[in-house]
């Protein structure tokens, strides 16, 4: 479904990938895999942005054809961090320890689980972990080590996340007086029913995607972005040309100006061919 034509050529394509890029078993299509080949072969960056870390992108890349290449890109922890695929930061924007701390102690008060990322490796100063850091850590390769706060000081922290059942986070955000007390120093996105995340303020996919175009000397009007969640919209806002996956939240939806097929019946592929190799 369209609510306008593509006129500028779209020159570069970002790419979520939870819910996104791979299906719910967490696989790419054959499909999507050719979309993205025929994309690249026409000269037009693919760059898969996610909330993940550099190590959940990694074999996605490979098997796309993209990673080790210093001429394509990749945005990672929600756009704290964004370098070429070979490894040479363009961007990075780490979270303050002070606000690292102001962050674990809201988790104690509100009684959730709560994990810190750092590029190797995931934090948690709760020896009872949460199911969702085991998930977390299975998901993107990274292993989890408890410290304590005091313990964090010299670790560069790239993003946090409150991490528990959604009704126990739709329960913790009812009363919003203490996050709302820390939005002058953290941005904080939904990303999933069971992720609240917290990055360093003003920083967002779509940040991320601004500096991308500045980098690549285009402007969003040549940019495609194609996503399903909360930590999409601000990319969706910011690219000329938003795609929201059938699959998405509603408010994604309504700041798209496509929506695409779900991410099990090939969205992106759908998207990539229809708008971008025309």
């Amino acid at each position: 479904m369209s609510k306008g034509v593509f006129v500028i050529k779209i020159k570069a394509i970002a790419i979520d990938i939870d819910d996104t890029l791979v299906n719910s078993e967490k696989k790419l299509t054959a499909p999507v895999k050719m979309a993205i080949k025929k994309a690249k072969d026409a000269g037009i960056k693919v760059v898969l942005c996610t909330g993940r870390p550099l190590s959940g992108v990694l074999q996605l890349l490979k098997q796309l054809q993209l990673d080790d290449q210093k001429d394509q890109y990749v945005v990672s922890f929600g756009g704290s961090l964004m370098q070429t695929t070979d490894g040479t930061v363009i961007s990075s924007d780490p979270l303050s320890y002070d606000n690292y701390v102001d962050l674990e102690y809201l988790a104690r008060k509100k009684g959730l689980h709560f994990h810190a990322i750092s590029k190797d490796r995931i934090y948690t100063a709760n020896r009872d972990i949460g199911e969702y850091t085991i998930y977390e850590s299975s998901l993107v390769s990274l292993n989890v080590s408890y410290r304590t706060p005091a313990e964090m000081h010299d670790i560069k922290i790239v993003k946090a996340m409150f991490i528990d059942q959604p009704e126990i986070l739709e329960t913790a955000l009812e009363d919003y007086t203490a996050f709302a007390e820390l939005e002058n120093r953290v941005t904080f996105t939904r990303s999933t029913p069971f992720y609240y995340e917290a990055n360093a303020k003003g920083v967002s996919k779509g940040s991320a995607l601004k500096k991308l175009c500045e980098e690549l000397k285009i402007t969003s009007e040549n940019l495609m972005a194609i996503g399903d969640g909360g930590n999409d919209l601000s990319m969706i806002k910011f690219a000329g040309n938003g795609v929201a996956m059938k699959n998405a939240i509603p408010e994604l939806k309504k700041s798209a100006q496509i929506i695409t097929a779900d991410n099990n019946h090939d969205g992106v592929a759908r998207a990539i061919e229809k708008y971008a190799l025309k």
